[in-house]
């Protein structure tokens, strides 16, 4: 299975901000348990690179694993060496983009405007991040969606929790990143394999 595929098959991202390499094993493996397949690392995390070589190595050919808040094509190719194949970004920086290509890995920018989206989309943007997704509502997400083509894979980031899971989808939403709905910094691995169950059991209910 190609990483594009992997997104696919269950598009919710983990988003660990503040996970510590030493959490990283026990955290990891509660998320793929309950059947998470994309794990994201925020860059402003504790020693974020060394999470992202244990996870990338724990969960090779069970998961994609990559880093969150790349905001430079240096970071992406850190990301990258770390062993991370996904590079997500708050913004959407055609320098990024392009590296993240030029690497392989999948390139997911942030976006909140038409405007942001068509010029992250004509960068090469593999998929797009709509964010922060709490401002905009799955009525701006609606929106967003009529005036993209209709294969753009577009995730809603921030706010998102498993009992809305089904208005954003309805909206049109592929996929969600979820930060702190599933993982907070020193939150045990059994809590976070509870709320990962959570969000997957409410993804399979469908919309």
């Amino acid at each position: 299975m190609t990483d594009i595929e992997t997104l696919d098959a269950l598009p919710l991202i983990a988003i660990l901000r503040g996970l510590t390499p030493e959490e990283a094993p026990a955290v990891g493996d509660a998320l793929v348990e309950a059947g998470f397949r994309v794990l994201e690392v925020p860059l402003n995390s504790p020693r974020p690179l060394e999470s992202i070589r244990i996870l990338a190595g724990r969960f090779e050919g069970r998961a994609v694993v990559g880093a969150g808040t790349v905001l430079t094509p240096r970071a992406a190719r850190e990301t990258v060496e770390a062993g991370g194949r996904l590079i997500i970004s708050p913004n959407a920086d055609p320098a990024v983009i392009a590296e993240s290509r030029r690497l392989q890995a999948l390139s997911l920018p942030g976006v909140f405007t038409p405007t942001e989206a068509f010029a992250a989309l004509a960068a090469g943007a593999h998929a797009l991040k709509l964010f922060p997704a709490e401002i905009a509502g799955p009525a701006g997400l609606k929106a967003l969606r009529a005036v993209l083509p209709s294969d753009t894979r577009l995730y809603a980031v921030g706010g998102v929790a498993p009992d809305t899971l089904a208005d954003w989808r309805r909206a049109g939403a592929s996929g969600f990143g979820i930060g702190s709905a599933l993982y907070k910094p020193g939150m045990g691995a059994a809590e976070v394999g509870e709320r990962a169950h959570a969000f997957v059991t409410a993804w399979n209910a469908g919309y």
